[in-house]
């Protein structure tokens, strides 16, 4: 089980669901009664623990940068408004309740992680047959739309094919959401490419409205949902320099943290300069992404 700690109360609202970051209530009164309100904590996770320690500022460098996605790229969204109530200004939204998809909608332009192990194993990546040959950080001659199952808290999301999400949702929806995962992956890396940043990856998520229509819900290409990486310093063939917490996993797993991954033990407390660390990196992201400063 993770150990999330308990979401604080807001007047005015239901606390329905905490996750590894987020904290989701329901609006129960005034002009956005029946509306959703999503708060970014500055919590962290990795190897499915939530860490004791938190990364100060993370919850608002995300909900800054997914706003600025979500405005830049134009797609039909779930944010209705950000003017939320003040303990949670900064990092938080308020959104439309929708019915989401059982389904990550994962866009791959680049090979690694779960892809580079499924590619090794099977020279596929959720039943996309790939070229041989390819390595780690390796550029796909067009992005695959690679889905994923979504898992209960603490758990690993698996990856699936797309008969998969065919039979969860439909042939129709699948098809909508897989063009609509590759247009939207598609026209983020070229801006994020233009600022300097690859996006290797991201995960989006939707659902669907009372009428049927489909809208990008949840978080956009954060570092929490996206590989990041400078470049300037891609080169495949090896682990990529990143904008994300890969710093916290690699502290983890190494001598200095004293903690060994298979023993079910909770991690220790990062370290002040693993904090510093991986906030000046989500900070480094926002800036070269959206030309603000913090």
């Amino acid at each position: 089980m993770l150990n999330i700690p308990a979401a604080p109360a807001i007047e005015g609202t239901t606390h329905l669901h905490s996750g590894k970051v987020r904290d989701l209530y329901r609006i129960d009164a005034g002009e956005h009664a029946g509306n959703l309100l999503m708060v970014a904590s500055d919590r962290i996770s990795a190897y499915d623990f939530v860490l004791s320690s938190t990364i100060p500022d993370k919850g608002e460098i995300l909900t800054r940068m997914s706003l600025w996605w979500f405005e830049t790229l134009g797609v039909d969204n779930h944010v209705v408004s950000t003017d939320v109530p003040a303990e949670v200004a900064g990092r938080a939204v308020i959104c439309e309740s929708l019915e989401m998809f059982p389904v990550e909608c994962v866009a791959r332009g680049y090979l690694t992680g779960s892809g580079l192990a499924d590619y090794r194993g099977s020279g596929a990546v959720c039943g996309v047959e790939l070229p041989a040959g390819l390595e780690d950080g390796s550029r796909l001659a067009q992005p695959i739309f690679t889905p994923a199952t979504k898992a209960e808290v603490g758990d690993h999301d698996e990856n699936v094919s797309y008969q998969a999400v065919e039979s969860a949702v439909g042939a129709e929806v699948a098809s909508e959401l897989r063009e609509r995962t590759l247009a939207i992956y598609r026209t983020a890396e070229e801006i994020a490419r233009g600022r300097g940043i690859i996006l290797a990856d991201t995960k989006f998520e939707f659902g669907a409205r009372a009428d049927g229509t489909i809208v990008l819900g949840d978080e956009v290409l954060t570092p929490d949902s996206s590989r990041f990486w400078p470049a300037a310093e891609w080169q495949p063939g090896r682990t990529q320099p990143s904008y994300d917490k890969q710093n916290v996993r690699n502290w983890l797993t190494s001598p200095a943290s004293g903690w060994d991954k298979s023993s079910g033990e909770e991690p220790p407390a990062l370290p002040d300069e693993v904090v510093e660390l991986t906030r000046a990196k989500y900070v480094e992201a926002y800036e070269l992404l959206t030309g603000n400063r913090w």
